[in-house]
């Protein structure tokens, strides 16, 4: 399966100690299986950093050789993918919140800082919480974060 990750800087190697806390899965490398979700991604950051360049990476993911991995997978908007959204974004450290190689799930609405702080401020319900970090359509999102899950990927 092909997926994309979009930056404003080229490298050749995956580097854990440049992921950034406070993402939907955790600490990682994430890619998508869309490409126009990639390229929205390389935008923001080229936006952001304002150097580089807008740039897509491809890979080939190796589906069938993850037997010996801990995968994690929502298929769709739940309860349990908001529970595990919001106790990775409330997470600012550099230490993992859950033990897996590979979370597959759908990407949260940008805005769900604002919807964090609603939450704890008791104006709105899980049930709630969920509705509101839906993102527009379902667009998955792919989190590697352990050496072995990156030999299931080879880049294009």
């Amino acid at each position: 399966m092909k997926l994309y990750h979009g930056t404003n800087i080229e490298f050749s190697q995956i580097d854990f100690s440049k992921s950034k806390s406070g993402k939907d899965f955790g600490l990682g490398f994430y890619l998508t299986p869309e490409k126009e979700i990639a390229h929205r991604q390389a935008e923001r950051k080229y936006e952001q950093f304002e150097t580089g360049d807008i740039i897509v990476q491809e890979y080939e993911f190796d589906e069938k050789n993850v037997e010996n991995l801990s995968v994690l997978r929502f298929d769709s908007y739940t309860l349990e993918w908001a529970r595990f959204v919001l106790l990775n974004r409330k997470n600012r450290t550099k230490i993992q919140q859950h033990h897996y190689d590979i979370v597959i799930g759908p990407i949260a609405d940008d805005a769900i800082g604002f919807q964090i702080r609603r939450l704890e401020d008791g104006i709105i319900t899980e049930e709630q919480f969920l509705e509101e970090i839906k993102y527009h359509t379902v667009t998955m999102q792919y989190l590697f974060c352990s050496g072995k899950s990156l030999l299931t990927l080879h880049r294009l």
